[in-house]
């Protein structure tokens, strides 16, 4: 069997641009900006300062392309460098604002924003539904937004970035077992504060 550039793995794709093939460069960007570009408006919060560091994160695997490790995951790689911008932009900034899970993404985007994972939007035609359903939506920006940020970045990295726990923890520093149980933990503050929505949840299946 041959293997595309649409099916190869992006371990593969970083090994050929390593080689010289810029067209496998440009695979990884298309299959990553999105996620990433997500992944970092909701750490920072500014769509400016996501499209910055997004741009910065690819301009750092360009630099340091020689360095990757055949054995390594990519994206492990590529989320850690942006997670250490996103910190670094944090501490540039006198006021740092919480992420909005809301927020529009990248024009183009194929991702649906961590809002739609949840749930589809709600029957057309139901006023009181619909209503309903835009308060659920709210509250749920605001309890993944009040979480501990050690477990609204884990949970971020789970439901937006749709990384692996073992990936995770190497994107974190920590132990695979903590990172699990900051997922546990934001789970159960998430239940506990959408509570009041369970009932609408279970009617709307």
């Amino acid at each position: 069997m041959v293997t595309t550039p649409h099916s190869a793995t992006d371990e593969a794709l970083m090994l050929r641009y390593q080689r010289g093939d810029r067209n496998a460069f440009a695979e990884l960007v298309a299959r990553h900006e999105t996620p990433l570009y997500n992944f970092v408006l909701r750490h920072t919060g500014s769509s400016t300062a996501a499209e910055d560091v997004t741009q910065e994160a690819f301009l750092r695997v360009v630099q340091r392309a020689a360095d990757f490790k055949h054995e390594a995951r990519f994206t492990t790689w590529l989320y850690t460098i942006a997670r250490n911008l996103c910190v670094d932009h944090g501490r540039k900034m006198k006021h740092r604002r919480h992420p909005s899970l809301d927020a529009p993404v990248a024009p183009g985007a194929s991702q649906r924003p961590l809002l739609e994972v949840v749930a589809d939007a709600a029957p057309a035609g139901d006023v009181v539904r619909a209503a309903e359903w835009s308060r659920m939506r709210r509250s749920i920006v605001e309890a993944v937004e009040a979480l501990p940020e050690d477990q609204r970045e884990v949970f971020l990295l789970r439901e937006v970035a749709s990384l692996p726990f073992r990936e995770i923890a190497e994107v974190t520093g920590t132990a695979e077992n903590t990172v699990k149980s900051r997922m546990r933990y934001a789970l159960e503050r998430l239940r506990a504060a959408l509570s009041e929505f369970e009932e609408y949840a279970r009617a709307l299946r």
